[in-house]
């Protein structure tokens, strides 16, 4: 299975734009992509379709759909996650108001080869390591989307099994979207870059804003002279911290992060056969996203300022402030090449003029 490598190095662009900046990073997605960005915009004024994401866990699904959504029209996409859906309904289930609405809408809805009852009680007492009916999931789907009004549907974390690609193809007859084109867009991540987003994510306690240690540090750094080591601290204006006027919260690590891929190698693999299935399918579209690219023909197709950066830090005992040590971030892929991994920008450029071509714009 091997994905495309697409190019980003555009001819008369010369500009090193710093991507971490919105405004710098709305110039970059003009001057890289704006035609196919006018034309989309164009085309969502009065149209919508359906896109399954299909990538491992941590492969950035919901980076993408937002980075897409901000430089598109905010107010025509969305990106629907399986999971924080079911993670909603567990909170109905603790209302017994939301919880007896909630059991109406299935029982009328719910199509399938298990007694509702017995799955509604599945629903109850479900457990994380245990798949959910397909069949159940649709329902809960449809509920969803009847919530929203008509948008384009970036749909996260289905189809979420093998049987699950089949119901995916006609999925768009099952919601009433029945004259939106569907497409697949597949996402290709090495595991070790999985790996790092994991091991060195820092998670703010306070708002839960999310960065990483070595791959995307906050604006503040501190050093720890007790334990002698450096940490982020986190810069959300919209913390409470920040609101109550304190000084920003030490951002720390979730509890089993620094196991990496380790615990979700088996949903790796799964994620991996999905990919597989809807790689070889007929009849939809399909669009490839590739995170990495070779280090030996980087250069050819990518700028510099594209390339995710690796960040080390060093105390600086005269000036008493922590200084930071920036260089490309070298992995390897689930080959062994040593690749280089791409910032989320550069991929949603892949993914605007590749969705621009789907659409036939």
């Amino acid at each position: 299975m091997k994905f495309p490598i697409f190019k980003t190095k555009t001819k008369g662009v010369t500009k090193k734009f710093n991507l971490a900046d919105p405004k710098e990073r709305a110039a970059y997605f003009q001057s890289k992509a704006g035609l196919e960005i006018a034309k989309l915009r164009k085309y969502l004024r009065r149209n919508t379709f359906i896109a399954y994401f299909l990538g491992k866990k941590n492969s950035g699904k919901g980076t993408y759909t937002k980075m897409l959504a901000e430089i598109l029209a905010p107010e025509k996409i969305s990106h629907f996650s399986i999971g924080d859906m079911i993670r909603e309904v567990d909170e109905e289930l603790r209302n017994k108001k939301r919880k007896r609405e909630l059991y109406s809408f299935l029982e009328r809805n719910y199509r399938g080869w298990l007694p509702f009852k017995r799955v509604f009680s599945a629903l109850e007492k479900r457990s994380t390591k245990t798949l959910l009916p397909s069949e159940l999931i649709l329902a809960l789907v449809k509920r969803e989307i009847f919530r929203r009004k008509k948008k384009t549907l970036f749909i996260d974390g289905f189809p979420r099994d093998l049987d699950q690609v089949s119901y995916s193809l006609f999925f768009r007859d099952l919601i009433g979207y029945r004259e939106d084109l569907d497409i697949f867009v597949l996402i290709d991540v090495p595991e070790s870059v999985i790996d790092e987003r994991i091991k060195w994510r820092r998670v703010c306690p306070r708002c839960q804003t999310s960065r990483n240690f070595k791959l995307l540090p906050t604006s503040k750094i501190d050093y720890d002279r007790r334990k002698k080591e450096f940490y982020l601290v986190c810069d959300n204006p919209s913390c409470p911290a920040y609101l109550s006027g304190r000084q920003g919260v030490r951002m720390i690590a979730k509890e089993g992060d620094e196991l990496g891929i380790a615990p979700i190698k088996e949903r790796l693999k799964l994620d991996e056969k999905l990919i597989r299935q809807a790689f070889s399918l007929y009849g939809i579209p399909k669009i490839f996203l590739r995170n990495s690219l070779p280090v030996k023909i980087a250069k050819k197709f990518v700028d510099d300022y594209e390339i995710t950066p690796e960040y080390n830090y060093q105390w600086d005992k005269e000036e008493n402030e922590v200084r930071i040590i920036e260089k490309p971030w070298i992995i390897r892929d689930d080959e062994g090449v040593p690749s280089y991994s791409l910032l989320a920008a550069p991929v949603t450029v892949s993914l605007i003029k590749q969705m621009a071509d789907v659409l036939e714009l």
